[in-house]
C-alpha cells in the first residue's frame, strides 16, 4: 500500500526505528525531515512510503522511483544516503499539539501503532521526535501498547511523582 508520507529512521535498541510523518501538502514533512537528518536520523522516504506488515510489525520504504531522494522545496529534488527499508514503531501527524496529550493510535495495514501530534515546522519538533520515538516506540516491546490495552497512561512529568 502506498502512502503519502514522509519516513525516517533511527538506530536504537539495537535496529532502525521508524518514524512515518503525515501530513497535507506543504505542512513540512520534508522540511522536519532535513531537520532530523541533521540530528542523526536517516532516511527512509520521502513523499511516498510503501506500507506492509510482516510478523505482526509494521514496514516502510521507498517506492523504487523516489528511493534516495529528498525534496528540499526552493531547490529541488536531492539525492540523500537512504536506508533501502525500515520498521514503523512511530507516526506523527502535522497540526496543533495538546499540551499533554492522551496516548493515541494510528492504524495503518491492520497494525496499530503510537502516534503523536506535533507542528512540523516548531524548531524543537526534531528534539521531541527522538524523545517520543524513545519513550512510545523504542522502549521495551509492546511496553506502550500493553499500558494502552489495560487502560493505564502515562503521567504527566514523567515517571517521578
Amino acid at each position: 500500500m502506498i502512502h503519502h508520507a514522509g519516513l525516517i529512521a533511527a538506530f536504537m535498541g539495537g535496529g532502525w526505528r521508524g518514524v512515518l510523518i503525515e501530513g497535507p501538502s506543504g505542512a513540512g514533512k520534508s522540511d522536519l525531515a532535513l531537520r532530523c537528518l541533521d540530528q542523526g536520523f536517516r532516511l527512509v522516504a520521502d513523499d511516498r512510503v510503501e506500507l506492509w506488515a510482516c510478523t505482526g510489525l509494521l514496514y516502510g520504504r521507498a517506492p523504487e522511483t523516489l528511493a534516495g531522494r529528498i525534496e528540499v522545496r526552493g531547490l529541488d529534488v536531492l539525492p540523500a544516503p537512504a536506508l533501502a527499508w525500515s520498521r514503523i514503531c512511530l507516526s506523527v501527524r502535522a497540526g496543533t499539539p495538546e499540551r499533554i496529550a492522551e496516548p493515541a493510535l494510528a492504524d495503518y495495514a491492520g497494525l496499530k501503532i503510537p502516534s503523536v501530534t506535533l507542528a512540523l515546522l516548531e524548531s524543537s519538533t526534531p528534539a521531541k521526535l527522538s524523545r517520543a520515538l524513545r519513550h512510545l516506540g523504542g522502549g521495551p516491546e509492546g511496553a506502550y501498547l500493553g499500558g494502552l490495552a489495560a487502560g493505564v497512561s502515562p503521567q504527566p512529568g514523567g515517571d517521578s511523582r
